[in-house]
């Protein structure tokens, strides 16, 4: 699944593309697998205290709410993962959350 992501900052906008080259659910969580300027894998899921979203590779990990929320979600990871990876897997949760019971 391609997708659009789009920065708009102090200099002005950045765009690229991303793609979910894997995606699958395993014992009540899922992982995908994201192309774009990085690669990035994504573990996500419920809990207990609620959504979360795991970047194993780059150990880290946070809260989300429902995938739906560009905004909130967009705002948790740029602040674990920096503002092109966080936009970028915002945006691939986004465009799934049709597909997954979240």
């Amino acid at each position: 699944m391609f997708f659009d992501c789009v920065w708009q900052h102090d200099n002005g906008i950045d765009e690229w593309e991303g793609y979910i080259s894997q995606f699958k659910k395993s014992n009540g969580h899922y992982e995908m697998l994201i192309e774009s300027r990085s690669s990035l894998r994504v573990v996500f899921g419920t809990s207990s205290f609620g959504g979360f979203a795991c970047m194993p590779d780059f150990q880290v990990g946070c809260y989300l709410v429902n995938l739906k929320d560009l905004f909130w979600n967009t705002e948790k990871l740029v602040s674990v993962l920096g503002s092109v990876d966080g936009i970028t897997v915002a945006t691939a949760l986004y465009c799934i959350s049709d597909s997954v019971e979240y």
